[in-house]
């Protein structure tokens, strides 16, 4: 893997040297990741690396069969205390999330089962011992009783009815239904040009390296029920237990510690956490649960199932005049909290049009109920999916006119002159060149020169192909759109607390919570930029709501842009009252006060930071009269100028080697170029995108939760549902250009998306590209050997019915 740097613009801080004149620490340094340190040692502390005195650990009874009326659950004699049911746990509410949407409609989760079973994998009972194999043990002996009902498995097929609804008081499967239409019909009579395709993206499993995992026990000391989580949003959280326990808040303390990534699949509630919880409320000791790997294979929450019918309407040199587009999303059993089922829908609907100008558009979505686990918000949340479907539309348009794609590609780009641009449905994408993106990427591919090596590919009997994919990477998006779908929370502005320790060291405590993107680091480098303490002396204290102010926590790629925000307009105000005393310690008006590389420069001498913060705790009398009462603790708040998102974008580019004989795709060549604004730290915005190319990779070659037509998983274990490895990692080549958003601190977007985005249309296309002299096109992810034989089979079988 390479990485080049091309800037588009720049920033404060941007070649390695901060603007105070730090060296390496700044704001566009690569600092190596503080928080690697403890985990290539193995000194990481996760929920499973916890123990505690009288720790019972727990294991769940779940349905074997995907649609059902649970009739009874019978308890082991003699072990009845230690087994837990739906009707022990009376108190506690069930799961509903809703937005104010007219057609929306609320499901309800039980924490366990009760009256219906709806996926196969739903917790029907839990049962506690002290360890997890005699709890397991427990569990075999619980008897269930269910009716079998006819399984819900196909989402196209629901959407005009079923024998028996999931829920059977909505009278349908329909979570919601969405239409946008700016007036497609003239359009749709009047072009000369006419594509339409289908597509699919098969479900996928998050698989983070750790699972969810929660300890829970009660503290008599402070009178708080203290949750040890894996989570993204501990604040929130506490919210939730609070709401469905019925407890105060203020008795509750959720601590996230070193959490073994997320991906969307640790911001949400989940019905074990809720038993756990629920257990060491009532019980006033500690309890435990880790979802092993064939839990979260079968049982854990999905992503990811999409089906698009896309018709663009062009003129005949491929410039787009108009999309319509029918978008079903399969969205499991239930609703979850808070984003609920219909995120997938509405941020399709919302962002298909992508980074092009298409005209007309009309949208109309359709969020579907089966009997498969929810989906919840995964890397890219939705955006895989419209990526997937408007790029291989563009080239299908491509091919119908007989253009290069990446030429038509880039006439139907918004020009850099339009930004900010408002797309049809009311989305404005604050900063960009999209295509200086995609000619980077062209120009690193060599169009030209591939074609003709392709031809002489072709000659010999080899199929090549280069295929381009550009997207967008909503980021941060704020109080505004959350308030306009009635989502159960609203995110506001975002807070930090900054202050000096005694000894001159810096503490920063956000709200927001890592779970591995390096924040540890990034937000110290943001803090460094102003103040110039060193990174080394700067502490980043997250993911307890006991020591951290409020947030909504870590999801949409927002943290960056808000708790660094808020970090720095924190430091910003810290730095003024180092000014002041600055100015006294050095006899002059503050006026004549430079604050650089972590020192106060006067007229005849200086003095550091950090030992002005000593001389507040140690020797106030030093101190000027006046000085502010805050002293070295700051607590300021950040929320962008336009608070309805920070798009990053950028361009991926794959040349691959089609095996017709056997299935197989080989990447040959990889390209990435992304726009992420003013990058903080080079290093950790690569691996951020390197690791999303890798799910992306993921997505386009592999991975598949596969279901029979009863609802039973096909794909219980890692022999099954197939991940790429180190060994399916191709070369990749990365670039960037800067275009700092005009609305966030030093003009930072979020980055932590992106890279999953495009692969999967980047690939495929390529593969089209590759197929296109056998009249053949490949539109449903994975694509497995299987899949590409069987469109190569088709795709002979109509060449001889054409013939004959």
């Amino acid at each position: 893997m390479t990485n080049t740097s091309d800037r588009a613009e720049t920033g404060p801080g941007l070649a390695g040297m901060s603007e105070n004149g730090q060296a390496g620490e700044g704001i566009g340094a690569r600092v190596l990741r503080k928080e690697d340190v403890r985990h290539v040692h193995g000194r990481g502390q996760f929920v499973g690396d916890l123990s505690m005195p009288g720790l019972s650990e727990v294991a769940f009874v779940r349905s074997p069969v995907a649609h059902g009326r649970l009739l009874a659950v019978g308890k082991p004699l003699g072990q009845e205390r230690r087994v837990i049911v739906r009707e022990d746990m009376a108190s506690v509410k069930a799961i509903r999330s809703r937005i104010t949407a007219p057609t929306f409609k609320v499901s309800e989760q039980n924490p366990l089962a009760h009256g219906k079973v709806r996926f196969v994998g739903e917790p029907i009972a839990a049962c506690f011992a002290p360890t997890r194999a005699a709890a397991e043990d427990l569990a075999e002996s619980v008897t269930i009783d269910i009716e079998e009902l006819p399984a819900v498995m196909d989402a196209m097929a629901a959407r005009t009815g079923v024998a028996v609804p999931l829920h059977e008081e909505w009278g349908d499967s329909l979570f919601l239904t969405t239409s946008a239409d700016t007036g497609i019909e003239e359009v749709a009579r009047t072009a000369p040009v006419v594509v339409t395709r289908d597509y699919r993206l098969s479900r996928q499993v998050m698989n983070p390296l750790e699972g969810k995992a929660i300890l829970a026990h009660w503290d008599e000391r402070a009178g708080q029920l203290v949750i040890y989580l894996s989570t993204q949003i501990p604040h929130m959280m506490r919210t939730a237990f609070a709401e469905h326990l019925g407890i105060e808040q203020e008795k509750i303390r959720v601590i996230a510690p070193d959490v073994g990534g997320g991906f969307g699949y640790k911001c949400v509630l989940h019905p074990e956490e809720l038993c756990i919880a629920w257990l060491a409320w009532t019980r006033k000791r500690p309890f435990r649960w880790i979802e092993d790997r064939r839990e979260h294979l079968v049982g854990g929450a999905n992503c990811r199932e999409h089906y698009y019918r896309v018709t663009a309407y062009a003129d005949r040199r491929g410039k787009l005049l108009g999309l319509d587009a029918e978008i079903t999303i399969d969205a499991g059993a239930y609703s979850v909290w808070p984003f609920t089922a219909c995120l997938e829908g509405t941020m399709a609907g919302g962002h298909l049009p992508g980074p092009y100008v298409v005209g007309a558009y009309r949208a109309r979505t359709f969020t579907v109920a089966t009997n498969k686990p929810s989906i919840v918000p995964y890397r890219g949340v939705a955006r895989t999916g419209i990526c997937f479907a408007m790029e291989l539309t563009i080239d299908a348009l491509a091919r119908e006119v007989g253009r290069e794609p990446a030429d038509v590609r880039r006439e139907n780009l918004v020009p850099a002159s339009l930004m900010p641009y408002t797309n049809p449905t009311g989305k404005v994408y604050d900063s960009g060149d999209y295509a200086r993106s995609l000619d980077l990427a062209v120009e690193r591919i060599g169009v030209p020169a591939f074609r003709e090596r392709q031809a002489a590919a072709r000659a010999e009997g080899r199929l090549i192909g280069v295929g381009f994919a550009n997207y967008i990477e909503m980021t941060a998006h704020g109080m505004m759109m959350f308030a306009a779908a009635g989502l159960p929370f609203v995110p506001g502005y975002e807070q930090a607390l900054v202050r000096f320790t005694p000894d001159g060291g810096l503490e920063l405590r956000v709200g927001v919570q890592s779970h591995g993107q390096g924040m540890e680091t990034s937000l110290a480098q943001i803090a460094h930029e102003i103040l110039g303490v060193p990174v080394a002396r700067i502490a980043v204290v997250h993911g307890d709501t006991a020591m951290t102010p409020y947030s909504t926590g870590t999801y949409a790629s927002r943290s960056i842009t808000m708790a660094g925000g808020a970090v720095s307009r924190a430091c910003k105000a810290l730095a003024e009252r180092l000014v002041q005393i600055g100015a006294h310690l050095l006899q002059c008006r503050t006026d004549q006060i430079r604050l650089s590389a972590g020192r106060l420069l006067g007229p005849s001498g200086d003095i550091g930071v950090m030992e002005v913060a000593t001389i507040w705790y140690l020797t106030p009398q030093l101190l000027p009269p006046g000085v502010h009462p805050g002293g070295m603790e700051v607590t300021e708040s950040f929320r962008p100028k336009v608070d309805t998102g920070q798009y990053s974008y950028g361009t991926h580019a794959a040349v691959v080697a089609v095996d017709a004989e056997f299935g197989r795709v080989e990447i040959l060549d990889y390209v990435i170029v992304e726009d992420c604004g003013t990058m903080v730290n080079p290093m950790i915005v690569e691996g951020q995108t390197y690791g999303g190319f890798a799910q992306g990779l993921g997505t386009a070659l592999f991975e598949e939760a596969r279901y029979d037509a009863g609802g039973q998983p096909l794909t219980s274990t890692l022999a099954d549902y197939l991940l790429p490895g180190a060994a399916e990692m191709p070369r990749v080549e990365m670039l960037h250009t800067e275009t700092p958003s005009p609305n966030t601190e030093f003009g930072i977007k979020g980055v932590g998306e992106g890279g999953a985005i495009p692969p999967p249309a980047a690939i495929f296309n390529a593969v089209n590209d590759a197929l296109r002299s056998l009249s053949v096109e490949v539109s449903e992810t994975p694509l497995s050997p299987r899949r590409l034989l069987s469109a190569l089979a088709a795709g002979r079988a109509s060449v001889i019915g054409g013939a004959s």
